[in-house]
Protein backbone atom coordinates (compact mmCIF):
# COMPACT_ATOMS: atom_id res chain seq x y z
CA UNK A 1 0.00 0.00 0.00
CA UNK A 2 2.77 2.45 0.96
CA UNK A 3 4.53 1.67 -2.31
CA UNK A 4 1.35 2.37 -4.27
CA UNK A 5 0.90 5.72 -2.54
CA UNK A 6 4.54 6.66 -3.11
CA UNK A 7 4.28 5.76 -6.79
CA UNK A 8 1.07 7.76 -7.14
CA UNK A 9 2.70 10.80 -5.53
CA UNK A 10 5.71 10.44 -7.82
CA UNK A 11 3.43 10.41 -10.86
CA UNK A 12 1.62 13.60 -9.79
CA UNK A 13 4.79 15.47 -8.89
CA UNK A 14 6.51 14.41 -12.11
CA UNK A 15 3.65 15.88 -14.16
CA UNK A 16 4.15 19.14 -12.26
CA UNK A 17 7.77 19.30 -13.46
CA UNK A 18 7.68 18.00 -17.02
CA UNK A 19 6.53 19.68 -20.20
CA UNK A 20 3.40 18.32 -21.78
CA UNK A 21 3.45 16.34 -25.04
CA UNK A 22 2.58 19.54 -26.93
CA UNK A 23 5.65 21.25 -25.44
CA UNK A 24 3.75 23.60 -23.11
CA UNK A 25 4.95 23.92 -19.51
CA UNK A 26 2.97 22.10 -16.81
CA UNK A 27 1.66 25.34 -15.25
CA UNK A 28 0.22 26.79 -18.47
CA UNK A 29 -3.55 26.95 -18.89
CA UNK A 30 -4.25 28.83 -22.13
CA UNK A 31 -2.98 26.05 -24.42
CA UNK A 32 -5.45 23.67 -22.79
CA UNK A 33 -8.35 25.88 -23.84
CA UNK A 34 -6.90 26.33 -27.31
CA UNK A 35 -6.64 22.57 -27.75
CA UNK A 36 -10.05 21.68 -26.34
CA UNK A 37 -13.15 23.81 -27.06
CA UNK A 38 -15.12 21.55 -24.70
CA UNK A 39 -12.71 22.05 -21.79
CA UNK A 40 -15.31 23.70 -19.54
CA UNK A 41 -17.62 20.70 -19.88
CA UNK A 42 -14.78 18.24 -19.28
CA UNK A 43 -13.42 20.02 -16.20
CA UNK A 44 -16.51 21.14 -14.34
CA UNK A 45 -18.82 19.09 -12.15
CA UNK A 46 -22.17 19.48 -10.39
CA UNK A 47 -23.11 18.31 -6.92
CA UNK A 48 -26.36 19.25 -5.24
CA UNK A 49 -27.06 22.84 -6.26
CA UNK A 50 -23.39 23.74 -6.78
CA UNK A 51 -21.29 23.93 -9.93
CA UNK A 52 -17.52 23.50 -9.55
CA UNK A 53 -15.47 24.78 -12.49
CA UNK A 54 -11.79 23.86 -12.32
CA UNK A 55 -11.13 24.28 -16.04
CA UNK A 56 -9.13 27.48 -15.39
CA UNK A 57 -6.36 25.47 -13.72
CA UNK A 58 -3.43 23.71 -15.38
CA UNK A 59 -4.95 20.29 -14.78
CA UNK A 60 -5.22 18.34 -18.03
CA UNK A 61 -6.60 14.82 -18.47
CA UNK A 62 -3.25 13.21 -17.64
CA UNK A 63 -2.97 15.23 -14.43
CA UNK A 64 -6.57 14.52 -13.44
CA UNK A 65 -6.07 10.80 -13.99
CA UNK A 66 -2.90 10.86 -11.88
CA UNK A 67 -4.63 12.80 -9.12
CA UNK A 68 -7.57 10.40 -9.07
CA UNK A 69 -5.13 7.49 -8.93
CA UNK A 70 -3.50 9.19 -5.93
CA UNK A 71 -6.88 9.49 -4.23
CA UNK A 72 -7.47 5.76 -4.76
CA UNK A 73 -4.00 4.76 -3.57
CA UNK A 74 -4.27 7.00 -0.48
CA UNK A 75 -7.54 5.35 0.48
CA UNK A 76 -9.71 8.45 0.37
CA UNK A 77 -12.89 6.42 0.11
CA UNK A 78 -11.91 4.18 3.03
CA UNK A 79 -11.01 7.24 5.13
CA UNK A 80 -14.33 8.88 4.24
CA UNK A 81 -16.28 5.75 5.11
CA UNK A 82 -14.43 5.27 8.39
CA UNK A 83 -15.30 8.84 9.37
CA UNK A 84 -18.94 8.23 8.45
CA UNK A 85 -19.06 5.02 10.48
CA UNK A 86 -17.85 6.86 13.55
CA UNK A 87 -14.36 5.38 13.81
CA UNK A 88 -11.72 7.32 15.75
CA UNK A 89 -10.22 9.09 12.75
CA UNK A 90 -8.87 11.74 15.14
CA UNK A 91 -6.12 9.31 16.09
CA UNK A 92 -3.99 11.58 18.29
CA UNK A 93 -6.90 12.29 20.62
CA UNK A 94 -8.69 8.97 20.16
CA UNK A 95 -11.86 10.73 19.03
CA UNK A 96 -14.41 10.47 16.29
CA UNK A 97 -15.23 13.28 13.85
CA UNK A 98 -19.02 13.19 13.69
CA UNK A 99 -20.00 16.56 12.27
CA UNK A 100 -21.95 14.72 9.55
CA UNK A 101 -24.07 13.12 12.28
CA UNK A 102 -25.20 16.58 13.41
CA UNK A 103 -27.17 17.09 10.22
CA UNK A 104 -28.26 13.50 9.59
CA UNK A 105 -32.06 13.23 9.69
CA UNK A 106 -33.66 11.03 12.32
CA UNK A 107 -33.32 7.37 11.40
CA UNK A 108 -30.59 8.00 8.83
CA UNK A 109 -28.51 4.99 7.78
CA UNK A 110 -25.67 4.92 8.51
CA UNK A 111 -26.32 6.69 11.79
CA UNK A 112 -22.83 8.25 11.69
CA UNK A 113 -21.72 7.26 15.16
CA UNK A 114 -24.35 4.77 16.20
CA UNK A 115 -27.84 4.97 17.64
CA UNK A 116 -26.73 6.44 20.98
CA UNK A 117 -25.03 9.40 19.30
CA UNK A 118 -27.98 9.84 16.94
CA UNK A 119 -30.41 9.88 19.87
CA UNK A 120 -28.25 12.37 21.75
CA UNK A 121 -28.06 14.69 18.74
CA UNK A 122 -31.78 14.48 18.02
CA UNK A 123 -32.57 15.22 21.67
CA UNK A 124 -30.34 18.31 21.61
CA UNK A 125 -31.90 19.51 18.36
CA UNK A 126 -35.37 19.04 19.84
CA UNK A 127 -34.40 21.07 22.91
CA UNK A 128 -32.89 23.78 20.70
CA UNK A 129 -36.04 23.93 18.58
CA UNK A 130 -38.31 24.18 21.64
CA UNK A 131 -36.12 26.85 23.22
CA UNK A 132 -35.94 28.85 19.99
CA UNK A 133 -39.69 28.78 19.52
CA UNK A 134 -40.28 29.71 23.17
CA UNK A 135 -38.03 32.76 22.82
CA UNK A 136 -39.68 33.82 19.56
CA UNK A 137 -43.18 33.33 20.98
CA UNK A 138 -42.38 35.35 24.11
CA UNK A 139 -42.87 32.34 26.40
CA UNK A 140 -39.22 32.61 27.47
CA UNK A 141 -38.85 36.06 29.02
CA UNK A 142 -36.30 38.35 30.60
CA UNK A 143 -35.88 39.04 34.32
CA UNK A 144 -38.23 41.99 33.89
CA UNK A 145 -40.91 39.88 32.24
CA UNK A 146 -40.30 41.27 28.74
CA UNK A 147 -39.77 39.19 25.58
CA UNK A 148 -36.14 38.96 24.51
CA UNK A 149 -35.39 41.26 21.60
CA UNK A 150 -31.64 40.72 21.04
CA UNK A 151 -29.08 37.93 21.22
CA UNK A 152 -25.39 38.21 22.09
CA UNK A 153 -23.16 35.20 21.36
CA UNK A 154 -19.92 35.14 23.36
CA UNK A 155 -17.38 32.69 21.95
CA UNK A 156 -14.12 32.48 20.05
CA UNK A 157 -12.69 30.40 17.21
CA UNK A 158 -15.21 27.80 16.07
CA UNK A 159 -17.71 29.10 18.61
CA UNK A 160 -17.74 32.42 16.76
CA UNK A 161 -16.38 32.28 13.21
CA UNK A 162 -18.78 29.75 11.71
CA UNK A 163 -21.99 31.02 13.34
CA UNK A 164 -21.07 34.67 12.75
CA UNK A 165 -20.30 33.95 9.10
CA UNK A 166 -23.56 32.07 8.55
CA UNK A 167 -25.64 34.69 10.37
CA UNK A 168 -24.20 37.52 8.28
CA UNK A 169 -24.82 35.48 5.13
CA UNK A 170 -28.45 34.65 5.87
CA UNK A 171 -29.91 37.35 8.12
CA UNK A 172 -32.40 39.68 6.46
CA UNK A 173 -35.21 42.12 7.15
CA UNK A 174 -37.52 39.27 8.16
CA UNK A 175 -35.10 37.69 10.66
CA UNK A 176 -36.79 37.24 14.05
CA UNK A 177 -33.97 38.55 16.30
CA UNK A 178 -30.78 40.53 15.74
CA UNK A 179 -27.65 38.67 16.84
CA UNK A 180 -24.33 40.21 17.84
CA UNK A 181 -21.08 38.30 18.28
CA UNK A 182 -18.37 39.05 20.85
CA UNK A 183 -15.15 37.07 20.44
CA UNK A 184 -12.17 39.33 21.06
CA UNK A 185 -11.18 39.80 24.70
CA UNK A 186 -10.06 43.30 23.73
CA UNK A 187 -12.27 45.74 25.63
CA UNK A 188 -12.61 47.83 22.49
CA UNK A 189 -14.71 45.04 20.94
CA UNK A 190 -17.11 45.25 23.89
CA UNK A 191 -17.17 49.04 23.78
CA UNK A 192 -18.14 48.91 20.10
CA UNK A 193 -21.09 46.61 20.84
CA UNK A 194 -22.38 48.41 23.93
CA UNK A 195 -24.43 51.18 22.25
CA UNK A 196 -26.49 48.62 20.33
CA UNK A 197 -27.38 46.45 23.36
CA UNK A 198 -30.37 46.73 25.69
CA UNK A 199 -29.65 44.77 28.89
CA UNK A 200 -33.34 44.51 29.77
CA UNK A 201 -34.12 42.42 26.67
CA UNK A 202 -30.77 40.82 25.83
CA UNK A 203 -30.33 37.04 25.75
CA UNK A 204 -26.67 36.06 26.17
CA UNK A 205 -25.23 32.78 24.86
CA UNK A 206 -21.87 31.72 26.31
CA UNK A 207 -20.28 29.29 23.86
CA UNK A 208 -17.41 27.24 25.26
CA UNK A 209 -17.32 23.44 25.29
CA UNK A 210 -15.15 23.34 28.43
CA UNK A 211 -16.45 26.60 29.92
CA UNK A 212 -12.81 27.44 30.66
CA UNK A 213 -11.69 29.25 27.46
CA UNK A 214 -9.92 32.28 28.90
CA UNK A 215 -11.05 34.91 26.40
CA UNK A 216 -14.65 33.68 26.35
CA UNK A 217 -14.97 33.43 30.11
CA UNK A 218 -13.38 36.86 30.65
CA UNK A 219 -15.97 38.34 28.28
CA UNK A 220 -18.75 36.31 29.94
CA UNK A 221 -17.85 37.67 33.39
CA UNK A 222 -17.68 41.19 31.98
CA UNK A 223 -21.12 40.92 30.37
CA UNK A 224 -22.66 39.22 33.40
CA UNK A 225 -21.43 42.05 35.66
CA UNK A 226 -22.86 44.62 33.23
CA UNK A 227 -26.21 42.81 33.23
CA UNK A 228 -26.21 42.55 37.03
CA UNK A 229 -25.62 46.27 37.40
CA UNK A 230 -28.36 47.12 34.90
CA UNK A 231 -30.92 44.57 36.11
CA UNK A 232 -30.41 44.70 39.87
CA UNK A 233 -28.30 41.72 40.84
CA UNK A 234 -26.60 38.54 39.67
CA UNK A 235 -29.71 36.39 40.09
CA UNK A 236 -31.61 38.59 37.66
CA UNK A 237 -28.64 38.68 35.28
CA UNK A 238 -28.50 34.88 35.31
CA UNK A 239 -32.02 34.74 33.89
CA UNK A 240 -30.55 36.22 30.69
CA UNK A 241 -27.76 33.62 30.32
CA UNK A 242 -27.57 30.42 28.28
CA UNK A 243 -24.57 28.11 27.99
CA UNK A 244 -23.44 26.12 24.97
CA UNK A 245 -21.12 23.77 26.82
CA UNK A 246 -20.52 20.27 28.10
CA UNK A 247 -19.27 21.34 31.53
CA UNK A 248 -22.48 21.31 33.56
CA UNK A 249 -20.78 21.92 36.91
CA UNK A 250 -18.93 25.00 35.67
CA UNK A 251 -22.13 26.32 34.09
CA UNK A 252 -24.00 25.82 37.37
CA UNK A 253 -21.25 27.62 39.28
CA UNK A 254 -21.68 30.52 36.85
CA UNK A 255 -25.39 30.63 37.62
CA UNK A 256 -26.77 28.80 34.58
CA UNK A 257 -29.13 25.91 35.41
CA UNK A 258 -29.04 22.63 33.44
CA UNK A 259 -32.23 23.42 31.51
CA UNK A 260 -30.43 26.35 29.89
CA UNK A 261 -27.27 24.41 29.02
CA UNK A 262 -27.01 22.91 25.52
CA UNK A 263 -24.20 20.38 25.25
CA UNK A 264 -22.34 18.70 22.41
CA UNK A 265 -19.94 15.77 22.45
CA UNK A 266 -16.15 15.63 22.21
CA UNK A 267 -16.64 14.09 18.76
CA UNK A 268 -17.30 17.60 17.39
CA UNK A 269 -14.32 19.86 16.73
CA UNK A 270 -14.85 23.59 17.17
CA UNK A 271 -14.37 24.49 13.53
CA UNK A 272 -16.96 21.86 12.53
CA UNK A 273 -19.46 22.80 15.25
CA UNK A 274 -21.87 25.38 13.82
CA UNK A 275 -24.33 22.51 13.15
CA UNK A 276 -24.41 21.64 16.86
CA UNK A 277 -25.63 23.53 19.93
CA UNK A 278 -23.05 26.14 18.90
CA UNK A 279 -25.53 27.06 16.16
CA UNK A 280 -28.20 28.16 18.65
CA UNK A 281 -27.48 31.80 17.80
CA UNK A 282 -28.36 30.95 14.18
CA UNK A 283 -31.62 29.31 15.17
CA UNK A 284 -32.55 32.32 17.31
CA UNK A 285 -31.42 34.86 14.72
CA UNK A 286 -32.78 33.19 11.59
CA UNK A 287 -35.66 31.05 12.84
CA UNK A 288 -35.73 27.31 13.42
CA UNK A 289 -36.95 26.46 9.95
CA UNK A 290 -34.04 28.28 8.31
CA UNK A 291 -31.54 26.64 10.69
CA UNK A 292 -33.08 23.26 9.82
CA UNK A 293 -32.69 24.13 6.11
CA UNK A 294 -29.01 24.92 6.72
CA UNK A 295 -28.59 21.44 8.23
CA UNK A 296 -30.49 19.89 5.32
CA UNK A 297 -28.24 21.66 2.80
CA UNK A 298 -25.12 20.34 4.51
CA UNK A 299 -26.67 16.87 4.57
CA UNK A 300 -27.23 17.08 0.82
CA UNK A 301 -23.50 17.66 0.33
CA UNK A 302 -22.75 14.86 2.81
CA UNK A 303 -24.77 12.44 0.70
CA UNK A 304 -22.98 13.58 -2.45
CA UNK A 305 -19.61 13.16 -0.74
CA UNK A 306 -20.53 9.69 0.57
CA UNK A 307 -21.91 8.32 -2.70
CA UNK A 308 -20.45 10.11 -5.73
CA UNK A 309 -17.54 8.41 -7.56
CA UNK A 310 -14.18 10.08 -7.01
CA UNK A 311 -14.17 11.54 -10.53
CA UNK A 312 -17.54 13.24 -9.91
CA UNK A 313 -17.11 14.06 -6.22
CA UNK A 314 -16.89 17.82 -5.60
CA UNK A 315 -15.01 17.74 -2.26
CA UNK A 316 -12.56 15.19 -3.65
CA UNK A 317 -11.94 17.21 -6.81
CA UNK A 318 -11.52 20.44 -4.87
CA UNK A 319 -8.94 18.70 -2.65
CA UNK A 320 -7.12 17.27 -5.68
CA UNK A 321 -6.91 20.74 -7.23
CA UNK A 322 -5.25 21.90 -4.00
CA UNK A 323 -2.78 19.00 -4.13
CA UNK A 324 -1.95 19.91 -7.72
CA UNK A 325 -1.26 23.50 -6.81
CA UNK A 326 0.60 22.90 -3.54
CA UNK A 327 2.57 19.76 -4.31
CA UNK A 328 2.90 19.59 -8.09
CA UNK A 329 3.34 23.31 -8.83
CA UNK A 330 4.64 24.57 -5.47
CA UNK A 331 1.92 27.21 -4.97
CA UNK A 332 1.40 27.46 -1.21
CA UNK A 333 -1.10 30.31 -0.91
CA UNK A 334 -4.76 30.54 -1.91
CA UNK A 335 -7.18 33.45 -2.09
CA UNK A 336 -10.91 33.08 -1.39
CA UNK A 337 -13.02 35.64 -3.22
CA UNK A 338 -16.77 35.51 -2.57
CA UNK A 339 -18.61 37.87 -4.91
CA UNK A 340 -21.39 38.50 -2.42
CA UNK A 341 -21.17 40.91 0.50
CA UNK A 342 -23.18 38.53 2.65
CA UNK A 343 -20.27 36.06 2.48
CA UNK A 344 -17.75 38.61 3.74
CA UNK A 345 -16.81 36.41 6.73
CA UNK A 346 -16.46 33.20 4.71
CA UNK A 347 -12.69 33.70 4.17
CA UNK A 348 -12.20 34.05 7.94
CA UNK A 349 -14.16 30.86 8.60
CA UNK A 350 -12.15 28.98 5.96
CA UNK A 351 -8.90 30.29 7.42
CA UNK A 352 -9.68 28.47 10.65
CA UNK A 353 -11.27 25.43 9.03
CA UNK A 354 -8.35 24.85 6.68
CA UNK A 355 -5.26 26.23 8.37
CA UNK A 356 -6.10 24.84 11.82
CA UNK A 357 -6.93 21.47 10.26
CA UNK A 358 -4.13 21.21 7.70
CA UNK A 359 -1.30 23.16 9.31
CA UNK A 360 0.63 20.01 10.23
CA UNK A 361 4.29 19.04 9.82
CA UNK A 362 4.17 15.37 10.78
CA UNK A 363 2.20 12.40 9.50
CA UNK A 364 -0.28 10.25 11.40
CA UNK A 365 2.70 8.05 12.25
CA UNK A 366 4.52 11.03 13.79
CA UNK A 367 7.11 11.21 10.99
CA UNK A 368 8.11 14.49 9.31
CA UNK A 369 6.07 15.01 6.16
CA UNK A 370 7.83 14.36 2.88
CA UNK A 371 5.96 17.22 1.21
CA UNK A 372 4.09 20.41 2.05
CA UNK A 373 0.62 20.30 3.55
CA UNK A 374 -1.85 23.15 4.06
CA UNK A 375 -1.39 26.45 2.20
CA UNK A 376 -1.99 29.90 3.61
CA UNK A 377 -5.61 30.95 3.03
CA UNK A 378 -6.70 34.59 2.84
CA UNK A 379 -9.47 36.53 1.23
CA UNK A 380 -12.04 39.31 1.04
CA UNK A 381 -15.27 39.93 -0.84
CA UNK A 382 -14.38 40.05 -4.52
CA UNK A 383 -14.81 43.68 -5.49
CA UNK A 384 -13.01 44.84 -2.34
CA UNK A 385 -10.15 42.45 -3.12
CA UNK A 386 -9.87 43.87 -6.64
CA UNK A 387 -8.87 47.19 -5.13
CA UNK A 388 -6.45 45.74 -2.60
CA UNK A 389 -4.51 42.48 -3.01
CA UNK A 390 -5.62 41.38 -6.51
CA UNK A 391 -2.64 43.28 -7.91
CA UNK A 392 -0.43 40.57 -6.42
CA UNK A 393 -2.51 37.82 -8.00
CA UNK A 394 -2.24 39.42 -11.44
CA UNK A 395 1.39 40.55 -11.47
CA UNK A 396 3.09 39.05 -8.44
CA UNK A 397 6.24 37.01 -8.92
CA UNK A 398 4.46 33.79 -7.88
CA UNK A 399 0.96 32.72 -8.95
CA UNK A 400 -1.66 32.54 -6.21
CA UNK A 401 -4.62 30.25 -6.96
CA UNK A 402 -8.03 31.70 -6.21
CA UNK A 403 -11.44 30.32 -5.31
CA UNK A 404 -14.06 32.62 -6.85
CA UNK A 405 -17.58 32.16 -5.47
CA UNK A 406 -20.46 33.53 -7.52
CA UNK A 407 -24.19 33.73 -6.76
CA UNK A 408 -26.36 33.71 -9.89
CA UNK A 409 -29.51 35.31 -8.45
CA UNK A 410 -29.56 38.07 -5.80
CA UNK A 411 -32.08 38.63 -3.02
CA UNK A 412 -32.48 42.33 -3.72
CA UNK A 413 -34.31 44.25 -6.46
CA UNK A 414 -31.30 46.12 -7.86
CA UNK A 415 -30.59 43.92 -10.87
CA UNK A 416 -27.92 46.08 -12.46
CA UNK A 417 -25.88 46.15 -9.25
CA UNK A 418 -25.79 42.37 -9.30
CA UNK A 419 -24.93 42.18 -12.98
CA UNK A 420 -21.97 44.50 -12.36
CA UNK A 421 -20.88 42.27 -9.48
CA UNK A 422 -21.08 39.13 -11.61
CA UNK A 423 -19.29 40.84 -14.50
CA UNK A 424 -16.39 41.72 -12.21
CA UNK A 425 -16.17 38.20 -10.81
CA UNK A 426 -16.14 36.62 -14.24
CA UNK A 427 -13.71 39.26 -15.51
CA UNK A 428 -11.22 38.49 -12.76
CA UNK A 429 -11.13 34.78 -13.61
CA UNK A 430 -10.78 35.64 -17.28
CA UNK A 431 -8.04 38.20 -16.62
CA UNK A 432 -6.12 35.79 -14.39
CA UNK A 433 -6.22 33.27 -17.22
CA UNK A 434 -5.59 35.44 -20.28
CA UNK A 435 -3.49 38.33 -18.96
CA UNK A 436 -2.33 41.08 -21.31
CA UNK A 437 0.56 40.42 -23.71
CA UNK A 438 3.09 42.94 -24.95
CA UNK A 439 1.87 43.03 -28.56
CA UNK A 440 -1.74 43.88 -27.74
CA UNK A 441 -0.64 46.45 -25.17
CA UNK A 442 1.74 48.06 -27.64
CA UNK A 443 -1.04 48.38 -30.21
CA UNK A 444 -3.44 49.80 -27.62
CA UNK A 445 -0.92 52.39 -26.44
CA UNK A 446 -0.16 53.39 -30.02
CA UNK A 447 -3.87 53.95 -30.68
CA UNK A 448 -3.99 56.10 -27.54
CA UNK A 449 -1.22 58.32 -28.99
CA UNK A 450 1.76 57.21 -26.89
CA UNK A 451 5.17 57.58 -28.53
CA UNK A 452 7.53 54.65 -29.14
CA UNK A 453 9.88 55.54 -26.29
CA UNK A 454 7.03 55.94 -23.82
CA UNK A 455 5.51 52.65 -24.94
CA UNK A 456 8.74 50.72 -24.43
CA UNK A 457 9.30 52.35 -21.05
CA UNK A 458 5.87 51.41 -19.70
CA UNK A 459 5.37 48.10 -21.47
CA UNK A 460 7.13 45.86 -18.87
CA UNK A 461 5.03 47.38 -16.10
CA UNK A 462 1.73 46.85 -17.87
CA UNK A 463 2.16 43.29 -19.13
CA UNK A 464 0.07 40.77 -17.20
CA UNK A 465 1.43 37.25 -17.70
CA UNK A 466 -1.87 35.46 -17.20
CA UNK A 467 -1.78 31.70 -16.68
CA UNK A 468 -2.93 32.30 -13.09
CA UNK A 469 -5.20 29.50 -11.86
CA UNK A 470 -8.66 29.93 -10.42
CA UNK A 471 -11.56 27.71 -9.42
CA UNK A 472 -15.12 29.01 -9.66
CA UNK A 473 -17.95 27.77 -7.45
CA UNK A 474 -21.36 28.88 -8.69
CA UNK A 475 -24.48 28.86 -6.49
CA UNK A 476 -27.92 29.53 -8.00
CA UNK A 477 -28.81 31.69 -4.96
CA UNK A 478 -27.62 32.21 -1.40
CA UNK A 479 -30.06 30.67 1.06
CA UNK A 480 -29.74 28.25 4.00
CA UNK A 481 -29.77 25.18 1.75
CA UNK A 482 -27.04 26.35 -0.62
CA UNK A 483 -24.91 27.84 2.17
CA UNK A 484 -25.09 24.51 4.01
CA UNK A 485 -23.84 22.77 0.88
CA UNK A 486 -21.02 25.27 0.41
CA UNK A 487 -19.74 24.99 3.99
CA UNK A 488 -19.96 21.19 3.94
CA UNK A 489 -18.10 21.16 0.61
CA UNK A 490 -15.10 22.81 2.26
CA UNK A 491 -15.37 20.63 5.39
CA UNK A 492 -15.15 17.49 3.29
CA UNK A 493 -12.35 18.94 1.20
CA UNK A 494 -10.36 19.26 4.44
CA UNK A 495 -11.06 15.63 5.36
CA UNK A 496 -9.93 14.45 1.91
CA UNK A 497 -6.71 16.44 2.17
CA UNK A 498 -6.07 14.81 5.53
CA UNK A 499 -6.21 11.42 3.82
CA UNK A 500 -4.07 12.53 0.87
CA UNK A 501 -1.36 14.13 3.00
CA UNK A 502 -1.53 11.43 5.67
CA UNK A 503 -2.19 13.88 8.50
CA UNK A 504 -4.81 14.31 11.21
CA UNK A 505 -7.06 17.22 10.22
CA UNK A 506 -9.09 17.04 13.42
CA UNK A 507 -6.57 18.01 16.12
CA UNK A 508 -4.90 21.39 16.74
CA UNK A 509 -2.05 20.97 19.21
CA UNK A 510 -0.32 24.06 17.88
CA UNK A 511 -3.07 26.24 19.32
CA UNK A 512 -2.41 25.12 22.89
CA UNK A 513 1.11 26.39 23.60
CA UNK A 514 0.22 30.07 23.31
CA UNK A 515 -2.68 29.54 25.71
CA UNK A 516 -0.38 27.90 28.25
CA UNK A 517 2.23 30.64 28.05
CA UNK A 518 -0.39 33.40 28.40
CA UNK A 519 -1.30 32.36 31.96
CA UNK A 520 2.05 33.20 33.64
CA UNK A 521 2.39 36.33 31.53
CA UNK A 522 -0.99 37.51 32.77
CA UNK A 523 0.13 36.96 36.36
CA UNK A 524 3.23 39.07 35.75
CA UNK A 525 1.26 41.83 34.03
CA UNK A 526 -1.20 41.92 36.93
CA UNK A 527 1.49 41.90 39.61
CA UNK A 528 3.88 44.20 37.73
CA UNK A 529 6.77 41.85 38.51
CA UNK A 530 8.34 40.07 35.50
CA UNK A 531 10.15 36.80 36.12
CA UNK A 532 13.41 36.81 34.10
CA UNK A 533 13.78 33.05 34.49
CA UNK A 534 10.57 32.38 32.55
CA UNK A 535 11.19 34.27 29.33
CA UNK A 536 13.51 34.87 26.42
CA UNK A 537 15.25 38.24 26.27
CA UNK A 538 12.82 39.69 23.72
CA UNK A 539 9.65 38.75 25.62
CA UNK A 540 11.18 39.95 28.89
CA UNK A 541 12.21 43.25 27.32
CA UNK A 542 8.75 43.83 25.86
CA UNK A 543 7.09 42.92 29.15
CA UNK A 544 9.23 45.39 31.07
CA UNK A 545 8.60 48.12 28.51
CA UNK A 546 4.82 47.59 28.66
CA UNK A 547 4.88 47.80 32.46
CA UNK A 548 6.97 50.97 32.29
CA UNK A 549 4.54 52.61 29.86
CA UNK A 550 1.59 51.62 32.06
CA UNK A 551 3.24 53.11 35.16
CA UNK A 552 3.77 56.37 33.30
CA UNK A 553 0.13 56.65 32.25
Amino acid sequence: MAGDVAAAWTAVERLGRERRPDGSPPWSIRPLFAADPARFARFSRRGGDLLLDFSKTAIDQRALSALLALAEAAGVEAWRDAMARGEAVNATEGRRALHMALRAPQGAVPANGGPEVAAEIQATLARMAAFTRAVHAGAMRSAGGEPFAQVLNIGIGGSDLGPAMAYQALAGPDSPLPVRYLSNVDGHAWRELLPSLDPRRLLVLIASKTFTTQETMANARLVKAWLAEALGGEDRAAQHLVALSSNLSACAAFGIPPERVFAFGDYIGGRFSLWSAIGLSLALGLGWERFAALLAGARRMDEHFLTAPLAENLPVLLALVEVWHVNALGLRRRAVLPYDERLRRLPAHLQQLEMESLGKRVSLAGEPLARHSGPVVFGEPGTSAQHSFMQLLHQGSEPVPADVILIARPDHPWRRQHLILLAHGLAQTEALLSGRDADSLRAEMMRAGAGPAEIERLLPHRVLPGERPSVTILLPRLDPTTLGQLIALYEHKVAVLGALWGINPFDQWGVELGKQLAAPLLEELESGRPDPARHDASTLGLLEEILRLQREA
